[in-house]
């Protein structure tokens, strides 16, 4: 049933269609942007439409940009001879938020798992093989999730770089800074302590 009229229901029924957003949080979404000043609505709809139009992949990396090549990609003062495979842009990002890694990045979009029908096929994996062939890459760090797919993917990809004699490394995981021993899962505490280090 309409409460709104149908241009409310026809905003609230797109909203609705973002991932992570239920109807109540659309509805909400759509009462604010209502109430926004016409500019600004104005200004939110042209960057839906300048990021749709002119964001696509990073020849190099894989990842969102609105030019040819990323940022990252294009600083040469990054290390050229590693470079960090991780799931999508999302965990990228947040490798860049620490400040600690300077190498370069690839972005897979995803990971292995036939139960949701995405094969190898479906992943960059491809254009990660194309770019080892310029022998400058030393080593391969794997920082997909740890989760069944994530570790299925990073073997796969491990397995296929291996012949190229590039180092494959994978990212240490365990119990977090703040977590509690007594709640944490059975895996979780086991590569804790297989990735333990001395002081």
């Amino acid at each position: 049933m309409e409460y709104f009229g149908n241009a409310m229901e026809v905003l609230i029924n797109n909203l609705a269609r973002l991932p992570g957003l239920g109807r109540k949080s659309a509805q909400r979404l759509a009462f604010h942007i209502i109430e926004m000043p016409p500019e600004d609505v104005e200004n939110l709809a042209n960057a839906l439409t300048t990021a749709r139009e002119h964001v696509h992949y990073c020849k190099h990396c894989c990842t969102l940009t609105d030019g040819e090549i990323c940022p990252v990609c294009a600083d040469g003062s990054r290390d050229q001879s590693v470079i960090m495979v991780v799931e999508d842009s999302r965990d990228m990002a947040a490798y860049e938020r620490t400040g600690q890694y300077h190498g370069l990045y690839h972005i897979l979009h995803g990971v292995i798992s036939p139960l949701n029908g995405i094969t190898p096929s479906d992943l960059t994996i491809k254009e990660l093989l194309e770019r080892l062939r310029d022998d400058s890459v030393k080593e391969l760090i794997m920082a997909t999730n740890p989760t069944v797919e994530g570790e299925t993917t990073a073997m796969y990809i491990a397995r296929l770089v291996k012949p190229l004699g590039v180092k494959v490394s994978r990212i240490a995981n365990g119990i977090p800074v703040g977590g509690d021993l007594e709640y944490t899962d059975d895996m979780t505490l086991t590569r804790a302590l297989q990735g333990r280090t001395s002081y």
